[in-house]
């Protein structure tokens, strides 16, 4: 097997995982230290990962570059790895649509760039049977031997670019879209005086639904930030499959009200979370209010 010289872009909870496996794999990983917080070094140092400074020097000694980054920096980045005289294989792994996908691949082969398409399901890999890679693209098997030690499972599902982004699209639409669901219907009922009694409902005949959808409220705050980003994906990906766009653009507008919590460390309480959830709502019915005569 031939050693890969693999670059992350960016070693994030996510980024990190993918890196883990490709040095399981026996490849030797990268990361770029400019402008990354010390958070990101001490991750990269943890598994070892080799520092350069630059992006540059990273498309230097790199023969393949992964992509795992927040939906909204996904163009810039590909267009910094443009920029740089890269002639290898680059790997898009974010949570883009589509069509978002194409724009990226039309800038790769513009400079010679071999692009792979790729959507992620699951949490940061790091058990086996929890999290998967799906990959599309005529070069996709390529890819797939950067991650072919484990635990992340990866699965090649054609030649198409496009299709994995497509999949990782439709699966996240149910699994985070309807997180922001739940968050609304909480937030309604605690508005108009019924949580406690939503709650008793759900949780009739022994049902766990009540904690289980509290719980998943309060675990989301700590991603809500890049779910935004991620829900705009999505709509974009339904308005293309000439499907109604506006259900997850007002997902996006949920996970932006509460990302304020992201660095709060433990999920915070529900009331809070609920409130930060209508606070919006109650400025705006304020403002357009009629004044007293």
């Amino acid at each position: 097997m031939d050693v890969q010289h693999i670059g992350v872009l960016h070693p994030g909870a996510m980024g990190i995982s993918l890196a883990a496996t490709a040095s399981n794999s026996g490849h030797k990983t990268y990361w770029v230290s400019h402008q990354r917080s010390p958070q990101t070094r001490l991750r990269a140092e943890k598994q070892g990962l080799v520092e350069v400074q630059r992006i540059t020097e990273l498309c230097e000694q790199c023969s393949v570059i992964v992509s795992v980054c927040p939906p909204h920096a996904a163009l810039e980045v590909a267009e910094q790895v443009c920029n740089c005289s890269f002639k290898g294989l680059y790997v898009d792994v974010n949570a883009i649509s589509p069509q978002h996908v194409t724009q990226i691949e039309q800038l790769m082969s513009e400079v010679g760039i071999d692009f792979v398409d790729g959507g992620i399901i699951g949490p940061p890999a790091w058990s086996p049977q929890t999290t998967w890679l799906y990959l599309s693209g005529p070069s996709a098997g390529q890819a797939s031997n950067c991650f072919s030690g484990g635990p992340l499972e990866v699965e090649v599902i054609g030649s198409k670019i496009g299709k994995a982004s497509a999949l990782k699209m439709c699966f996240a639409a149910n699994s985070k879209g309807t997180t922001a669901l739940l968050c609304a219907i909480m937030a309604a009922a605690e508005r108009m005086g019924v949580r406690e009694e939503l709650e008793n409902q759900w949780s009739r005949n022994g049902s766990d639904f009540a904690r289980s959808a509290v719980n998943r409220i309060r675990i989301v705050t700590a991603k809500a930030w890049r779910f935004s980003g991620e829900m705009e994906e999505i709509s974009s990906t339904f308005q293309a499959a000439g499907l109604p766009a506006g259900f997850h653009l007002a997902a996006s507008d949920i996970y932006q009200r509460i990302a304020r919590f992201k660095d709060a460390g433990d999920p915070p309480p529900i009331e809070e979370i609920l409130a930060a959830l209508v606070s919006v709502d109650d400025q705006e019915t304020r403002s357009t209010e009629p004044s007293e005569p």
